[in-house]
């Protein structure tokens, strides 16, 4: 069995949280900012000391690079794959992820215009499997991490669930925002005061879910 501290069944169980309303895990200053640690540096620690313990696995360089190893309940035993033997060569198990620039007006998202190049991505740094990387634009989403330049990922879905970040196509425009659904409608929530968030209503053409985000890259971590 394995025994955590009050403090990294905390953090654990944080993590936990993060990965299930937004889809990818917080970074160390969203931890320290939650719990109240002094710097970034003592939430580096506390992930330290779960990663050595087995119950995440860290991806060096990356700002939210954690990936769980257990459920809900990290006093549960962890659930092995039956054929350890079998799983591919570390190099084969990387991601080629298309990266998406602009997006032209009424085309699919993943149409090959828009491909500006592919990554080869770890898939322990995503909650899910992404399909493509959204290069971000603009300061909208500040507040949670996502800042201008990022490269989200961002797995295909036609549905998400409230408190979810989404990318969003609204008429001509591809977005990130939170999903938050209203009695009449859905709302778009942008976690930066200096932006206005944005109501769509009920069965509106204008609007399309394109994804929802799994994770999130810094260029300068490539």
């Amino acid at each position: 069995m394995i025994k955590l501290t009050a403090r990294q069944q905390q953090v654990f169980e944080l993590v936990h949280r993060a990965i299930e309303r937004t889809g990818f895990p917080p970074t160390r200053a969203e931890i320290a900012a939650e719990l109240g640690f002094s710097s970034a540096n003592s939430a580096e620690e506390h992930l330290r000391a779960l990663a050595r313990k087995g119950v995440i696995e860290l991806a060096a360089g990356a700002s939210r690079g954690i990936r769980l190893l257990h459920g809900p309940n990290p006093h549960d035993p962890p659930h092995h794959p039956p054929h350890p033997y079998t799983l591919p060569h570390a190099s084969l198990m990387q991601l080629s992820l298309p990266l998406i620039g602009r997006v032209a007006a009424g085309s699919p998202i993943l149409a090959q215009e828009h491909i500006a190049q592919h990554y080869a991505c770890d898939p322990a740094l995503f909650s899910s499997r992404p399909d493509y990387l959204l290069k971000v634009r603009g300061l909208s989403m500040r507040d949670a991490g996502i800042l201008d330049g990022d490269l989200l990922a961002v797995q295909k879905k036609s549905e998400a669930k409230d408190g979810q970040i989404i990318v969003a196509r609204l008429g001509d425009d591809v977005t990130v925002k939170r999903l938050k659904r209203q009695p009449n409608g859905i709302e778009l929530i942008a976690e930066n005061p200096d932006y206005e968030n944005i109501f769509v209503q009920a069965d509106s053409a204008e609007f399309a879910l394109e994804g929802i985000a799994v994770g999130l890259i810094r260029p300068s971590e490539f």
